[in-house]
Parts: C-alpha cells; sequence; structure tokens
C-alpha cells in the first residue's frame, strides 16, 4: 500500500457505531445466589426425569385451582416435603421471583400459602436447585490475608481434630470467585440444561405428536427467572422484547407461539457469544498486571475502594478489605441496590440505606449494621462478626460465633457448618429506618427473630466433595442471646445538618424479657449515678474511683467489641 493510500484511508471516518446494539445475555445472579435450599429432596441428580412427573403432578393441583398456581399443600404432596419446607420453597421463591407484580410477591404473610407461586416458576426454581456453586478462590494476596485475620481463635482446637476435607469446608478463609468468573459459571450450566428447561416450559402442537414442542410469549417470559438483557443500566423489560421473535408483537393480540428449538438456538447463541466475551476478559486478567483490578469490567461500579461508591450500574455495590476503621454509606449512594460485603476486618460498617439484596461474606471481627433489606441477606463463611438488620430474610451458612440482632419477616434460615452462633431482637434505630423499612416492605410488627430454621450441616449445591453419609447431619442452631447481656446499639449522628427522619425509637418491639432487662439495667444505671453523686469522697479518691472506672469501661469495650465504634470518631 503506498503512502497516498495510507492518507486516504486514515482521512476516513470511522463507521458510525450501531445505534441499537443487541444486548448482552447475563444470568440472573439472585437466583443463583439467594435462590437455592439445601433440601436434599430438591436437588435432583437428574432434573429432567425427575421433575417431569412432578410437573404432571403440580399440573393438576394448579388446574384444580383453574389459575395455574400451587400453594403450599400442593408442594409438600408433590415433593414429599414437610409443610415448613414446603412454605420456605414459597417463601425463597418469592424472595427471587423476575416479577414484582406476582401475586407470590406481593402477598402478606398469612396470605403465601393460599396464593402459591406460579406453576412455571416453581418447576424452573426446583430444576436450579441442581446448580452447583462454583469453589471459592483462595486470597492471591495471602501475606494481605494474614495482616488481617487473627492467627488464632477459639476453634483453632476443634479444626486441627478434623479431617482433612472436614477442614477445608469448616474454613472460614475463602474468597468469593469474581463477577466474571461467577457469570461464567452460570452461563455455562445454561447452556447444558437449557435445552431441558424449555422443554419444561414448552407445550406440544396439537396433532403434531410430542416431538414438536413450541413454547408462548408468556411461558418465554418466565426464563427471565433466570437470564436477563442488557447492560450497565440499559436492562430490555419484558424478556420478550430482546428476542427477534416476539418483539413487537401486537399487546391487544396473543403473540403466535414459535418453535421451542427456535427459542432455544437463538438463546444458545447469546449465551455462546456471552461466553466468549467473558472468557477474553478473564485471560486479559490472568494475562495482565498482577495489580490488575479483580474486578471485571460487569462490576465497573463496584464500590471497591471502601470509601467510593461508583455510579450506579446493572451489579451490586461491592465493599471490600475495609480494615481497623469505620464506614458509612447512606440512602443517597446505595438506595434500592444491592450491596456485597467482603473481606472485612477489625471495622464498624453502616449502610443505612433501602436495600433489595446484601450479602455478607468472608468477614472477620466487624460490626455491620444494615438499614432495611427489602429482599434477601446472607451472611456466609464469617468469624466474630456482629449483624444488625432488618431485613425480610436472613440465610446464615458456615459461620462461627456469630451474633445477629434482627428484625425479620420471615424464620431465619441456618444452613452449612455454623459454631456458637447468637441470634438477638433488633436493637438501634436511625433517623430515616422506619421510612426505609416502608420502601422495601418490611413490617416491623413481625420479627421472628428467634425462630430459626435449621437444615442440614452439608450443602448439596456445594461444588467441594462431602464426607459420606453425612447429608442428612443437621446443622448447629443459635441460642438466643441472654436478656441481661442485650444492650442497644447507639449509631451516631455524623448528618446532622441534614434533613432528619421520623425514626426515634427502635420500630420493632422488644419481647417483654428483653425489655425488663434493658429497663432493669436503666433503673441499675440511674442508681448508681445518684450513689456516686451522693457520695463524699476527698479529691483524691474521686481521681482514684475515676481511674478505676475509666480501666473497668475500657475492659469491657474490648470485651464486648464495641471498641471498634470508637473508629467513627477517629474519622471525625
Amino acid at each position: 500500500m503506498t503512502d497516498e493510500q495510507n492518507l486516504i484511508d486514515q482521512s476516513q471516518p470511522p463507521p458510525p457505531p450501531d445505534p441499537n446494539p443487541t444486548p448482552t445475555i447475563h444470568p440472573r445472579r439472585v437466583s443463583f445466589e439467594h435462590g437455592l435450599l439445601p433440601i436434599q429432596k430438591l436437588v435432583f441428580p437428574d432434573p429432567i426425569q425427575t421433575l417431569a412427573p412432578i410437573k404432571q403432578k403440580l399440573t393438576d393441583s394448579a388446574a384444580a385451582a383453574s389459575n395455574n398456581r400451587v400453594g403450599s399443600a400442593a408442594i409438600a404432596d408433590a415433593l414429599q416435603i414437610s409443610g415448613d419446607h414446603a412454605r420456605l420453597v414459597l417463601e425463597t421463591l418469592a424472595s427471587v421471583l423476575h416479577s414484582e407484580g406476582d401475586p407470590l410477591v406481593r402477598a402478606k404473610p398469612e396470605e403465601v400459602d393460599n396464593v402459591g407461586a406460579d406453576l412455571r416458576d416453581l418447576v424452573l426454581f426446583l430444576y436450579v436447585q441442581s446448580y452447583k456453586k462454583l469453589t471459592p478462590r483462595t486470597h492471591k494476596d495471602s501475606a494481605a490475608v494474614a495482616d488481617v485475620w487473627p492467627s488464632t481463635s477459639a476453634f483453632d482446637g476443634y479444626l486441627s481434630a478434623l479431617s482433612p476435607i472436614q477442614l477445608v469446608r469448616s474454613n472460614s478463609r475463602r474468597f468469593m470467585p469474581s463477577q466474571a468468573d461467577d457469570e461464567a459459571h452460570q452461563l455455562s450450566y445454561l447452556q447444558k440444561h437449557l435445552g431441558n428447561i424449555i422443554s419444561l416450559l414448552a407445550e406440544p402442537v396439537e396433532g403434531e405428536g410430542e416431538e414438536s414442542l413450541v413454547i408462548s410469549m408468556e411461558a418465554f417470559e418466565h426464563l427471565g427467572f433466570l437470564v436477563q438483557f442488557g447492560d450497565k443500566g440499559s436492562d430490555v423489560s419484558p424478556l420478550s422484547q430482546a428476542t427477534p421473535f416476539f418483539a413487537n408483537s401486537d399487546p391487544d393480540m396473543p403473540a403466535v407461539p414459535v418453535p421451542a428449538s427456535q427459542a432455544l438456538d437463538w438463546l444458545l447463541q447469546n449465551i455462546a457469544s456471552a461466553l466468549e466475551s467473558i472468557t477474553e476478559r478473564i485471560s486479559g486478567k490472568e494475562n495482565g498486571p498482577s495489580n490488575t483490578s479483580d474486578q471485571d469490567d460487569a462490576m465497573s461500579d463496584a464500590c471497591a475502594a471502601p470509601n467510593k461508591v461508583a455510579p450506579s450500574g446493572r451489579g451490586p455495590c461491592l465493599i471490600e478489605g475495609v480494615s481497623k476503621t469505620s464506614l458509612v454509606k447512606q440512602s443517597s449512594d446505595l438506595r434500592g441496590r444491592s450491596v456485597k460485603v467482603v473481606n472485612c476486618h477489625d471495622s464498624v460498617i453502616y449502610l443505612l440505606a433501602p436495600l433489595r439484596y446484601a450479602t455478607v461474606y468472608g468477614c472477620s471481627d466487624t460490626t455491620i449494621v444494615l438499614g432495611a433489606v427489602g429482599k434477601a441477606l446472607r451472611v456466609e463463611h464469617c468469624e466474630r462478626v456482629h449483624v444488625i438488620a432488618a431485613s425480610k430474610r436472613v440465610c446464615i451458612a458456615n459461620c462461627r460465633e456469630c451474633v445477629f440482632f434482627l428484625g425479620v419477616n420471615q424464620r431465619p434460615l441456618i444452613i452449612g457448618d455454623n459454631h456458637k452462633l447468637q441470634v438477638a431482637p433488633y436493637n438501634t434505630y436511625y433517623s430515616h429506618l422506619e421510612e426505609h423499612m416502608s420502601e422495601v416492605g418490611l413490617e416491623a410488627t413481625i420479627n421472628k427473630w428467634d425462630k430459626p430454621l435449621t437444615l442440614g450441616a452439608v450443602d448439596p449445591h456445594d461444588s467441594l466433595s462431602h464426607p459420606a453419609g453425612v447429608a442428612d447431619t443437621q446443622a448447629e442452631s443459635a441460642a438466643c442471646v441472654d436478656p441481661d447481656q442485650f444492650i442497644n446499639f447507639l449509631i451516631p449522628n455524623w448528618f446532622s445538618c441534614e434533613e432528619i427522619g421520623s425514626t426515634k425509637d427502635n420500630p420493632f418491639p422488644l419481647p417483654d424479657a428483653y425489655m425488663a432487662a434493658q429497663q432493669r439495667n436503666m433503673k441499675n444505671l440511674d442508681e448508681t449515678r445518684r450513689s456516686l453523686r451522693e457520695t463524699p469522697l476527698e479529691e483524691n479518691r474521686k481521681k482514684e474511683l475515676s481511674s478505676a472506672l475509666h480501666v473497668y469501661f475500657k475492659d469491657w469495650l474490648y470485651a464486648s467489641g464495641n471498641i471498634r465504634q470508637l473508629y467513627c470518631l477517629q474519622g471525625d
């Protein structure tokens, strides 16, 4: 090519960007992160073979109800599980449903059993119970972990007596796979199983035999439980509008069903394209500089730097690696978003906002205060952590020596390998708490903090191997905090210049024993104050008394973990 031709080529303007780029397909992560239950009877080795007859039985129940929905009684009968577990299925499904308008999402607690689930959503929910989570990876900077993770623990003697596989499963020093790793793993699972999944949603064409299946637009929409289209802030809704075969359908006319094979091929093409893109991204990071951020592009909105929250996007906000400090995030930082608190140590973290989902993973010696979580909170692989949360539902997995102060509308779920957990009623407030609870649909009149539901100690969704014969081993439950040890947690008011909300006290009523203990402690405090004021002491005796009180107070700060709250004052 001549220099003249080069000049001509360079003078040509670049092609204009595609005004309607094809959105990227993504797995719906919450279905895999918050929608799995370690109930053995729900985990089918061969989902399609097992689910087909179960679906038929549920279909008969739905037909009898004439609304394509099945309640807890029908679920318990079809799956041969208890009524409590059937209710848990409905509550868990409701927490991860893709349609906010579904009657199950909107149902009041007393209506859940009868409202039931849409049969198609339930079948998809049951199918993905066969999903195996990606194995947690080790941290690439073990020296950094050693700096913040305690070298000794009350459990070290216990752990040393375990077999190697039990030691691996009990070890809470795990690190979450990156967003890209997880998405690739979930997309690969869907790629493998999508043919079966679509066959469960499809219907045979009348007169053309079982081999000829079609899927309606309405049934196709239910795949929104598993996948979504769109990148940061541009999710396509409803799902069918991303397709070439259902898009722009006349809303007044039922769309013509399409061959199930056509829908399958189109979805598989999109998944293959997304997997290729993710693989290139992961490969680029692995081959790049060692200090390259571990977060992929899809998490560019994550607040990985502990004091920064980037603009809103598709992914959750990630708060990672906070150590020996305090962190405060308000509604303006996090409103309506999902949050992940990962690998934080010896800190106090305040997330005083209305949230959809929250995950706390791999933290130690930290106090975490969550505002109002409207869908689900999951706390996993944590050690000596205090969690104070108002949430619709809470799942605790593989934790030890943790205390949970809960305002929770559904029974807390305890799964996996836990040790020395404690639960207590909610014990704090901030001025906008009731406003945030109302926004996400939490009810202060319902608090089931003391009614935990404990499932098996072995999680069948864990990719790690399990010791033989322990599948039904009961997990350790949680003890209630002694009322005499219960204290209120005071959230400092850093933002006095801002508009003050209406909440003046803890909106969750305290049980009688805790209220009585609190009143008794206040009375004792008043009597001690009066006694000190009225006792005549010489000046040097007053100094001795003051010094002794400071020593005892300092000992209490360290013993109770409240020393961490003083980090808040260091930042002021």
